[in-house]
């Protein structure tokens, strides 16, 4: 059986996953976790993006002589599994996404981008504000929000998985959306599990999109983790 990666979201941290990593660790896998580039105090490489993300999935793999893994990707780090995939098919087993947005367009973004302000955060919640400053340091988190925004806009422009490109992909890949997730498109998310040639899609009842608020054994349990 592959061991098991996870991924974490934007602006977010491994930390966030350790609940999930050990309740699989519980049930006999063999579990990584790992942090992108400029979060959580890795430091920013020259570029920031999801195709530098997957050249730290690389990376990382490689320093831990890991051939192939199973990955779960939360949010943001479902679409880093999918790309790294399509760009390393032979590393990558199984793949389970959560909260995933494949939706992007300039629209989609810049609503997005629009939740990333600085000064707003610091203003209406505060206690956002420590917490993403806290898990990221030492880097500066409003640098890390910058960064952020920009590759959601460039997503926005040029999508990286795209209908022509998942239709080649043949991984087993789960996209599991909760029924109260305000952050990614559910119909558009069953389109990419069409897309793909062996994937599903399963809706987790009473799920909203913050990981925290998952019934983690859902995802364990029934859709094979």
């Amino acid at each position: 059986m592959n061991p098991v990666l996870l991924l974490h979201g934007a602006l977010g941290a491994s930390t966030q996953l350790e609940p999930l990593k050990h309740k699989l660790e519980g049930s006999g896998r063999t579990v990584y976790a790992m942090n992108f580039s400029g979060h959580a105090g890795e430091p920013f490489r020259k570029s920031f993006g999801i195709e530098i993300f997957a050249d730290d999935v690389l990376a990382f793999l490689s320093k831990h002589n890991l051939n192939q893994v199973d990955v779960f990707g939360y949010s943001m780090g479902g679409y880093v599994a999918v790309w790294f995939a399509l760009m390393h098919t032979e590393r990558i087993g199984k793949i389970v996404t959560l909260g995933t947005k494949f939706d992007w367009s300039p629209e989609s973004a810049e609503k997005e981008v629009r939740k990333l302000n600085a000064d707003k955060i610091l203003e209406k919640v505060p206690a956002f504000a420590r917490i993403l400053e806290h898990r990221h340091a030492p880097n500066d988190w409003k640098e890390l929000l910058k960064k952020t925004g920009e590759m959601m806009t460039d997503l926005g422009n040029k999508p990286l998985l795209t209908e022509e490109n998942l239709k080649t992909l043949h991984n087993h890949i789960v996209v599991c959306l909760g029924d109260q997730d305000d952050m990614a498109d559910r119909s558009f998310s069953e389109q990419v599990a069409n897309w793909l040639p062996n994937g599903v899609f399963r809706l987790l009842e009473n799920t909203p999109h913050p990981i925290e608020k998952v019934d983690l054994d859902k995802i364990i349990g029934r859709y094979g983790l």
